[in-house]
C-alpha cells in the first residue's frame, strides 16, 4: 500500500504517507529498474563487443546517439549524457582510434568539430543494432503493440524527466 489521496472537505486533497515509512509502489519500481540497469549494463557491453572487441560499453550509446542525431558537437554529446567534456574527449578519440568515428568541420563555426558515424561505424552499427531489436521482438512477442507502444512512453516519459 503506497501513499493515498483523500479529498478534503474543503475541495483539496491531501496525501495520506505511507505505512511505516514505507512506499511500496516504489520500492517495487526501484527494484525493477535494477534488474532491468543491470540487464542493460550487460547488454550494452555485448552491443558494443559485438561493434568492435575493443569498444567501451559506455560507448554504444554514443553510437546510437549519432546514428539518429547526426554529426554533432562533442559539447553537446556531453551535456546529453550528462558527463564531462574529459570523459566525452576520451570515448570519443577511443572511437576515432577504432575507426568509427570521424571528425569534420563545423560548417556554423569553422573553430568547431562535428563528430559522425564513418561508413564502416555506421555498417558495423546498424548489424549489431538490427540483431537487439530481433531480440527485442523474440523477448516481447507474446505482448500486444499497444503495449510496446505504452512501454516506450512511459521509458520516455521517465528519461525525460531525468532530463529536468
Amino acid at each position: 500500500m503506497g501513499s493515498e489521496v483523500h479529498d478534503q472537505a474543503d475541495g483539496g486533497a491531501h496525501r495520506v504517507p505511507p505505512e511505516n515509512g514505507v512506499d511500496h509502489e516504489f520500492l517495487a519500481l526501484e527494484r525493477e529498474l535494477t534488474v532491468f540497469l543491470r540487464r542493460a549494463r550487460a547488454s550494452s557491453g555485448e552491443m558494443a563487443r559485438a561493434v568492435h572487441p575493443e569498444l567501451e560499453p559506455a560507448a554504444y550509446g554514443l553510437l546510437v546517439r549519432l546514428e539518429e542525431g547526426g554529426p554533432q558537437r562533442a559539447t553537446d554529446l556531453a551535456v546529453y549524457f550528462g558527463v564531462g567534456k574529459a570523459t566525452m574527449s576520451r570515448q570519443l578519440r577511443a572511437l576515432e582510434e577504432l575507426g568509427l568515428v570521424a571528425r569534420e568541420p563545423d560548417p556554423a563555426d569553422g573553430r568547431a568539430a562535428l563528430l559522425r558515424l564513418t561508413e564502416e561505424g555506421r555498417a558495423r552499427f546498424q548489424q549489431v543494432r538490427g540483431a537487439r531489436r530481433e531480440r527485442y521482438v523474440r523477448q516481447l512477442a507474446g505482448w500486444e503493440r499497444s503495449e510496446v507502444a505504452e512501454l516506450a512512453r512511459l521509458l520516455h516519459q521517465l528519461n525525460a524527466g531525468g532530463e529536468q
